[in-house]
């Protein structure tokens, strides 16, 4: 039985690494023939989030996706915000616990430089991905 569990856990693995590579394919990093980075800032223009809830949900995903983080903290959030020149919200962990009550946000198993952490889970990342559209609307 764990041997089959572990292959089950396996193909997740390799179905969400081709989903997350379709996404990345998706977005344009060419400009004017050169290969620049995009920026957190254009990255939330480019989605265009509502409220701050979004918006928390939007900085999680870019430093996920471009950021090299795996999971990020209300550190790397602040920084998100900062880095993005945007208001800071007064109380980050109200918005990601909303993004948790949705579906979007889940706690990481471990801490990160001692504070909570999180990553997004598959919800999260299909509803950024797809401009912040919940199937059906």
């Amino acid at each position: 039985m764990p041997r089959e569990e572990s292959i089950n856990d396996i193909l997740e693995k390799v179905r969400d690494h081709e989903r997350r590579i379709s996404a990345l394919e998706r977005i344009p990093e060419k400009i004017e023939g050169k290969s620049k980075k995009l920026s957190i800032k254009e990255f939330i223009l480019a989605k265009n989030p509502v409220d701050d809830v979004q918006k928390t949900l939007v900085i999680g995903y870019y430093l996920e996706h471009f950021g090299g983080v795996s999971t990020f903290n209300v550190k790397d959030l602040t920084e998100g915000f900062m880095s993005a020149r945007e208001p800071v919200p007064g109380n980050i962990n109200d918005k990601v616990n909303l993004n948790i009550t949705k579906g979007y946000i889940m706690s990481a198993k471990e801490k990160k430089d001692k504070l909570k952490a999180w990553l997004l889970t598959n919800s999260g990342e299909r509803f950024v991905e797809e401009d912040l559209k919940a199937k059906g609307t």
